[in-house]
């Protein structure tokens, strides 16, 4: 019972920052609502473990850095459809992600990229995890990190983005 109650207050406590950091893997809405559901499942599952030991977010984050590859790597790619959604969701850092000015040039142009470096990107300059901890996260090693990481923001130079840090 204490259980349930504490989940309920993280996903409520972290859901939004999740959702984001789903989005930004994913660059669109429906892949990150896929993403996050998907991540929490498998945390309600091991909540009483994660809870006690480690750090739930870091284990959400993983999750969904992991399931986020995994689909990329089987190469299986939804595709949006215009139907609406059953509610929408109010987050200004969404909003900050994907409209106007710098940031949004930014965010557009790392989907352009492939998602092994956006991903790698996203958790390097906007979860501020180490190429240690993008290695794990992944599953890679830290020379993968820092190869895509290059290639990546050699990309983002090429269109004149380079500037990650004002995404945040």
């Amino acid at each position: 019972m204490a259980d349930d109650s504490l989940f309920a207050d993280f996903v409520r406590m972290r859901g939004q920052a999740l959702y984001r950091y789903g989005y930004l893997l994913t660059g669109n809405h429906h892949d990150a609502d896929d993403l996050v559901q998907d991540a929490l499942i498998k945390l309600r599952s091991h909540w009483s473990r994660v809870s006690r030991k480690d750090d739930p977010t870091g284990y959400v984050r993983t999750t969904m850095a992991r399931s986020h590859v995994s689909v990329w790597r089987r190469r299986r790619r939804e595709v949006p459809t215009a139907k609406p959604l059953d509610h929408a969701f109010d987050d200004p850092g969404i909003d900050r992600a994907e409209h106007t000015g710098r940031a949004g040039r930014i965010w557009a142009a790392l989907a352009l990229l492939p998602p092994r470096q956006r991903t790698v990107l996203v958790l390097r300059y906007y979860e501020h995890m180490t190429d240690a901890e993008i290695a794990v996260s992944l599953n890679v090693s830290p020379v993968t990190v820092r190869t895509n990481a290059l290639r990546g923001l050699e990309k983002l130079r090429a269109t004149g983005v380079a500037d990650l840090e004002v995404v945040k």
